[in-house]
């Protein structure tokens, strides 16, 4: 049977015309595909006031996360009350709103009560709501509209490890939930409307999946319940050639391969989380981006192939790092246990070393900080380092700085030298600190200063529109 998985993120339900989009999208691609499942991200910036409310509990001020769940409430009910719905249906709806933030808030003050002693796993079972909110409402404005449907919460579906913050699920024991759980509601033909983001160890603990983690919910079930195609709605067009928000000249991209689709998340791309294209990719399931503000467009399709054209770059983009740096050669050895501990103080966040570097009188050592880890990671990581970095004889010398990773995105780099040249050709006049080709041959990685990054992002997207 053909069966559509569509997520929806935060930017594209959270005022009443987009949920009126929704509702218009979902009633129409109910005629055309036999099954259709629905992944509902929370509200555009819930999940981040989720964590600060957690945090302030952490710290025992209860009038900060009090205030917190408060907002949320005014703002999830006035969202309720500006829809469409029967009296009925509405007081429901109400009701269930209230229990979910009721229910947070009890799990709030027993952190408070415990302050120092609260767990990143505790943090982990309050920050989920947000979807269990956006879940409940889209679900029942479709059934307002005669499409049977209801809310689904993913701790009874996706079965993960225990990784606090970063849980990765378990596709087996997923799809046994799935086939009890989702799978007959599809053959009463329901249209579920499922949380993303969120999910269980199999003793039923809540984890969470990371940042932007529903756009991975949707290829887990897209990869359990065999789906056909998977969408990624959202408020653009497609993935761009850059960031619009930086290049005005952005630009929709027609077709991507998993490999450049992968790397474009990777390297900074905020419309895909970086971990779900491996599932996809492993079953060969299109998955396509598109604007839920102009559903007629085509987006960008994702696929085994892409467009199959070769000598051509396809998107450029930047992500935030820190570098560390020692004007001596040598052992370097006591570095990835200074970033090990860095982490440590940024709950749920991550480092990833990209580029690590020796001369004669230099050592040089990048680290790539995922969007996932928050806006504010970066700061409190670079506290961190350098706090360790002194405590250590050993790594006193070395200085932490912040830097830019720009990264040139096509397939088949290994095989065309002359990009590889043009763009540094491009940039002669830029100091380069580091600069990379990706193993999977999709993409060209420099490391530059920020105060550079900019210029940089502009002169490679001119020669991605150039060559068309």
């Amino acid at each position: 049977m053909n069966t559509l998985v569509m997520k929806f993120g935060g930017s594209s339900i959270g005022t009443t015309d987009a949920l009126t989009q929704v509702l218009s999208i979902v009633l129409h691609e109910s005629e055309q595909w036999d099954r259709l499942v629905l992944v509902a991200s929370a509200l555009e910036g819930v999940t981040d006031g989720l964590i600060e409310a957690a945090h302030l509990a952490q710290m025992g001020q209860q009038r900060g996360y009090r205030r917190i769940v408060a907002n949320l409430r005014t703002r999830h009910l006035a969202l309720i009350d500006e829809l469409p719905l029967g009296t009925t249906e509405r007081a429901a709806l109400h009701a269930d709103i209230d229990r979910l933030l009721f229910d947070m808030l009890d799990l709030y003050q027993g952190m408070a009560q415990i302050a120092s002693k609260v767990t990143n796993e505790a943090v982990d079972a309050t920050i989920g709501v947000g979807e269990k909110l956006a879940a409940r409402i889209i679900a029942a404005l479709l059934r307002q509209n005669n499409l049977r449907s209801v809310a689904l919460d993913t701790t009874s579906l996706i079965v993960t490890d225990d990784v606090p913050g970063n849980a990765t699920p378990n596709i087996e024991l997923t799809r046994t939930q799935i086939a009890e759980n989702l799978v007959p509601l599809l053959e009463r033909d329901i249209v579920p409307v499922v949380t993303g983001f969120i999910g269980a160890t199999s003793s039923g603990k809540p984890t969470t999946l990371g940042r932007g983690g529903s756009d991975y919910t949707a290829s887990v079930l897209g990869v359990c319940v065999n789906a056909t195609e998977i969408w990624i709605w959202t408020d653009v067009d497609g993935m761009m050639t850059a960031d619009p928000r930086d290049i005005f000249e952005a630009r929709a991209i027609p077709t991507l391969s998993y490999e450049e689709a992968a790397e474009m998340a990777y390297f900074g791309a905020r419309v895909l989380h970086t971990r779900m294209i491996g599932p996809l990719r492993e079953d060969n399931i299109p998955l396509r981006i598109k604007n839920v503000y102009r559903p007629q467009q085509t987006g960008t399709l994702i696929n085994e192939t892409g467009s199959g054209r070769s000598h051509s770059l396809k998107a450029i983009t930047y992500i935030p790092g820190l570098a560390v740096e020692a004007k001596r050669s040598g052992e370097t050895s006591p570095i990835p246990m200074v970033y090990d501990r860095a982490v440590m103080a940024a709950p749920n966040s991550q480092l990833d070393i990209i580029m690590s570097a020796q001369s004669a009188s230099h050592s040089l050592a990048c680290f790539l900080v995922p969007t996932t880890a928050g806006s504010d990671a970066i700061h409190t990581i670079r506290l961190a380092m350098e706090e360790n970095l002194q405590a250590s004889p050993l790594t006193k010398t070395w200085v932490v700085k912040n830097i830019t990773f720009v990264t040139a995105i096509s397939a088949n780099l290994d095989n065309w030298g002359t990009v590889t040249a043009s763009i540094l050709q491009a940039l002669k006049h830029i100091r380069i600190l580091a600069l990379s080709q990706g193993p999977s041959n999709s993409s060209l990685t420099l490391v530059v200063e920020n105060k550079d990054a900019e210029e940089v992002l502009s002169l490679i997207h001119t020669m991605i529109v150039s060559n068309g």
